[in-house]
């Protein structure tokens, strides 16, 4: 029993005791914190408000609310089931924001958080002058389709083609597709990489954050990553099989002036050690440094 008879858990009575007693729980299990938050304080702020169907950006307010009986039981399974089976937050709500926008998730697909995104909200300037420019944009490994999505958001003259190996992440991107309104102009492909693509298919942009952990890291994942899809994350020995692939074949897919951005997270070393040739422009975010790359057309070709 988590509970002693001098302090039952229906003692918890306000938002604020919610809120207080996830921390403690969390703290106590020694989580991993990296699918949405980093700390214990935000997620237990995040389980308790979607227990209680309240906004997620809205807490002041509702601090020193009393919760009803059934109220703190939903925001207690989430805390248990958090700790007791180290399931990331996103995965137990069905959803997860990015640059503002909700997607959408299940443990079909990573949950979404590739740094890709905040480049994405900000039209990848300098890199891209003009948004009305890019008319065409792929997405490789696109999962729950959040940056195919993100980026016809932000690029909104441009047709965006996706493609992933996983029918069943497939079944999830066409719901968030579905979700945002874009399924005029967002087309979801099955197959590996630029495989199921029609003949001719050229872009302007092609984006990427394929699997690229490697096989000594994989080994070593956090029980909260082990819930993920491994055909998302296994990038092989050095983290670079599907990498190799893309980079090898992305000059016969982009346009003249075409750009391809690609996420490779703490794999850098590894990628200089298999591409001592290339000399691509390293993307820093508020998040994230030596983690995404640019390469132009001219610099892939052979």
């Amino acid at each position: 029993m988590r509970e002693s008879p001098k302090e039952p858990r229906d003692m918890l009575r306000t938002v604020r005791d919610l809120i207080r007693y996830g921390m403690s729980r969390f703290s106590e299990a020694k989580l991993f914190f990296g699918h949405g938050s980093d700390n214990a304080w935000d997620e237990a702020v995040y389980l308790v408000l979607y227990a209680l169907h309240l906004p997620p950006d809205q807490l002041d307010p509702f601090m020193d609310a009393r919760v009803l009986a059934s109220e703190r039981e939903r925001a207690l399974v989430l805390i248990d089931r958090r700790c007791d089976e180290r399931v990331p937050a996103p995965y137990l709500t069905h959803e997860a924001w990015l640059q503002g926008l909700r997607f959408f998730v299940d443990a079909r697909v990573l949950v979404p958080r590739s740094p890709i995104a905040e480049l994405l909200s900000a039209g990848l300037s300098p890199w891209i002058q003009d948004p009305e420019d890019v008319h065409g944009i792929l997405d490789l490994c696109t999962g729950s389709g959040c940056l195919a999505i993100l980026a016809a958001h932000r690029f909104d003259q441009a047709l965006v083609d996706a493609t992933d190996i996983s029918k069943d992440a497939l079944e999830v991107a066409a719901i968030n597709v579905t979700d945002h309104g874009l399924a005029n102009r967002l087309t979801l492909y099955h197959g590996s990489l630029y495989d199921p693509l029609p003949e001719g298919a050229r872009y302007d942009l092609i984006l990427s954050n394929p699997p690229y952990v490697n096989s000594a890291s994989m080994q070593s994942l956090p029980r909260e990553y082990q819930h993920e899809p491994a055909l998302a994350l296994a990038g092989g020995t050095d983290g670079m099989d599907l990498v190799r692939t893309i980079l090898a074949q992305a000059p016969g897919y982009l346009t003249d002036l075409g750009i391809l951005v690609l996420e490779i997270g703490h794999e850098r070393h590894h990628f200089e050690s298999a591409f001592p040739d290339l000399d691509p422009v390293w993307l820093d975010t508020t998040e994230s440094s030596d983690q995404i790359l640019l390469l132009t057309r001219e610099q892939l070709l052979p």
